[in-house]
């Protein structure tokens, strides 16, 4: 950490998608930062995680923000309730004024906040007019706030650019409702990013809505032939005038990883043009030069391919079992327990390697078929399935979405544990714990627990118990097999 910082700047919302990311600029220009989270474990991984100073509080709990609060002299304010059900807008507008009254007390000088852009007017989407709120909101408390606001922000990992990435991917022909034809200014996350960062040493924006956007104003419908143009795809757009938002939304959460409870606020803001017309941002930030909406994907797609996507726009949400709390598993009254033991020729850290590499592209090693047979199950009902997939081919960290579980706990070499976030009548855990032995061996462990939620939660457990055990004992024999296959090539390569 430098041991002259600039400023003391709070960060909320760091282990989404735009505030992963902005911590370590904040970093690189020499502030000191400090993150106020809901649980510490899910910052564990990161990069930065050893060079910022970590807080737990809760923004819809006041009296756990006043310690985060103390001395700071900015406070990024990048959290919002999308997903969190029927009732977001309300949890938007109470987060951002217990936020706002508790930096006006702590004596903090100015809030950064990151909405939604659109001109405000009656026919403004909840989701829109949510954002435009709250911060109000944050100015309603008396601490001066610097609004930016964008649309469609594209980069690796952001939900607007999966969106129309798994769209055109996977539908050749696409029925297209009205929203597509809506014109937009998608900014780039290098922009959104440099905007943020760079606010701090601009003491004339204080106080003031930025409006912010890439160099083109285009529709949703050509953002997608440009997309399949980079790709090299040939896609055709038809027009269907009476797709509703919600028929939409159940389309999108059938091709995209986005499921209905997401996608229905967004498309319904999609009515909204997205379209700077106030031109501070540019005369406040002249260096700062916003690039075409192609140039954007072209970068997107180069992190993709490279593998380096820092954050994704799912590390937040936990979008089916809400955003719950880590749960010290015991085995108490109501949880079922199944536990399976195997003692493995091959060392707990080439037997971590091969369990913290399920999911994603690489399956889950036994009858595969039968998960994603799962995954499409769940998202039939809504749920998020399997096609979030993971961040990173080789590397967990708390927080990650994996499919359709939730990385809850990591112990380096030696445990993994997921929480389920497909829809079931209960809570359920999967875990993966391995431990070295005396004879060279390695002992591993792997549990699925359940928490049932009434009958319905007790029938589904024993009706599908069968299909569990024979799909989890093929899971640990294969595990197995893998870490010893690939400890035995290891020592013939020696």
């Amino acid at each position: 950490m430098n041991e002259n910082p600039k400023h003391l700047i709070l960060v909320t919302g760091a282990t989404g998608y735009i505030g992963g990311r902005l911590v370590p600029l904040l970093l690189a220009a020499g502030h000191q930062v400090r993150c106020l989270v809901r649980d510490s474990n899910r910052l564990f991984g990161r990069s930065w995680y050893n060079s910022v100073e970590i807080v737990e509080g809760d923004v819809f709990r006041p009296d756990s923000l006043a310690a985060a609060m103390q001395e700071v002299d900015a406070a990024y304010y990048l959290v919002h309730s999308l997903g969190g059900g029927a009732d977001f807008h309300q949890q938007d507008i109470t987060a951002a004024t217990n936020f706002g009254e508790a930096a006006r007390a702590a004596g903090v000088k100015r809030i950064i906040y990151l909405g939604g852009l659109a001109e405000a007017s009656p026919e403004l989407s909840e989701h829109l007019r949510s954002r435009q709120q709250s911060g109000d909101s944050l100015r309603l408390s008396g601490v001066p706030v610097t609004e930016f606001r964008a649309g469609v922000i594209v980069g690796s990992g952001s939900i607007s650019f999966e969106m129309i990435r798994y769209l055109t991917e996977r539908v050749p022909v696409m029925i297209c409702p009205r929203w597509v034809y809506t014109r937009t200014q998608p900014i780039g996350i290098r922009e959104v990013l440099a905007y943020l960062s760079q606010s701090i040493e601009v003491p004339d924006s204080t106080g003031l809505i930025i409006e912010i956007g890439g160099s083109q104003v285009i529709t949703y419908g050509e953002m997608m032939k440009i997309y399949a143009d980079v790709r090299g795809l040939k896609r055709w757009l038809v027009p269907v005038p009476l797709l509703t938002p919600r028929l939409s939304s159940l389309w999108v959460n059938l091709v995209t990883p986005i499921p209905s409870v997401i996608a229905r606020p967004l498309i319904e803001g999609l009515r909204n043009e997205n379209i700077v017309r106030d031109p501070t941002a540019r005369r406040l930030f002249p260096e700062i030069n916003p690039v075409s909406y192609r140039t954007s994907v072209e970068r997107a797609l180069a992190m993709l391919d490279a593998g380096k996507i820092e954050t994704t726009w799912n590390d937040a949400l936990s979008t089916s079992q809400g955003d719950a709390v880590p749960v010290i598993l015991t085995n108490q009254e109501g949880m079922i327990r199944e536990h399976r033991q195997m003692r493995v020729a091959a060392s707990a850290a080439e037997v971590y390697g091969i369990f913290s590499g399920l999911g994603g592209r690489r399956g889950w090693f036994y009858m595969d078929w039968a998960w994603r047979i799962r995954g499409w199950m769940d998202r039939m009902i809504g749920g998020v399935g399997m096609r979030r997939g993971r961040r990173d081919p080789d590397q967990l960290r708390v927080g990650d979405a994996l499919d359709f579980w939730r990385v809850e706990m990591i112990e380096p070499n030696q445990m993994l544990r997921l929480r389920a976030e497909m829809k079931v009548p209960g809570k359920a855990w999967l875990q993966f714990h391995v431990v070295p032995r005396e004879d060279h061996m390695a002992l591993l462990s792997q549990t699925a627990f359940f928490a049932p939620k009434g009958l319905m939660g007790w029938c589904y457990w024993y009706v599908l118990y069968p299909f569990h055990a024979l799909i989890f004992s093929g899971m640990i024999r294969e595990i197995s097999h893998r870490a010893e296959n690939n400890h035995t090539i290891l020592k013939e390569t020696r």
